[in-house]
């Protein structure tokens, strides 16, 4: 949350919620919608909530040898993209959130932003009554030890894209052909292994109210094609 003597602004952030997107896809709309910020910066925030089908992301600086297949030599798709962070596993039953937020009308500090994602998957947690804790030195959520959320950033000019993925009710076996995150001895965890009649789109709708609450911005719904997943 905004932290104690600290008064932002109330912003204007468009919420398109949209079913499952190819990667490429959501990569592109993301770059457009940045582009378009950098051109004119008074233009709202954004926040897309999607799934991705199977892909495996790389973060710009991430090592391949967290990836137990041969990159050029598999079906799966793969992608090395500009955000932080090592590999990770998409696919449908998990969300994923890109932000598009000008930090510039929020905080100019990136390790401020990372703790606010985190705050918002901790606020969807409490909602249904799971206790999502930090773990010192790393990125992300946890509950029982099990990582449920992995987040991975990219800002230019104080403007974010990528964001946060988190598992609700996905297939996790994908997880099983690389190091997820790049961390070897910790467990990914979903929020149907602690909650099991949890509902995608109920959970959406809550990431959507917590993103509000925590970053304080007012949501504008686009027209889109949600729909329940689990």
């Amino acid at each position: 949350m905004v932290s104690a003597g600290q008064s932002f602004k109330r912003r204007h952030c468009h919420l398109y919620k949209r079913s499952i997107v190819p990667y490429t896809t959501a990569w592109a709309w993301q770059r457009s919608l940045v582009d378009d910020r950098r051109h004119d910066s008074q233009l709202d925030d954004a926040l897309l909530l999607l799934e991705h089908p199977p892909t495996y992301t790389l973060g710009q600086g991430a090592s391949p040898a967290f990836l137990k297949f041969d990159p050029a030599q598999t079906a799966w798709d793969v992608h090395r993209v500009e955000r932080g962070g090592e590999v990770t596993y998409h696919c449908p039953g998990q969300l994923v959130g890109y932000p598009i937020l000008n930090l510039t009308y929020y905080q100019k500090d990136l390790h401020w932003y990372l703790r606010q994602l985190e705050a918002v998957i901790i606020h969807v947690l409490a909602f249904y009554g799971l206790k999502g804790e930090r773990l010192p030195g790393l990125t992300g959520v946890w509950v029982d030890e099990r990582k449920v959320a992995a987040i991975g950033i990219k800002v230019s000019r104080w403007i974010t894209m990528h964001g946060f993925a988190l598992n609700i009710c996905p297939d996790l076996r994908g997880f099983d052909r690389i190091v997820p995150c790049g961390i070897p001895d910790k467990m990914v965890g979903s929020l149907a292994q602690f909650r099991p009649a949890i509902q995608f789109e109920a959970v959406r709708d809550q990431v959507a109210i917590a993103f509000a609450q925590v970053f304080n911005v007012a949501l504008i719904e686009q027209p889109g094609d949600p729909q329940a997943r689990c």
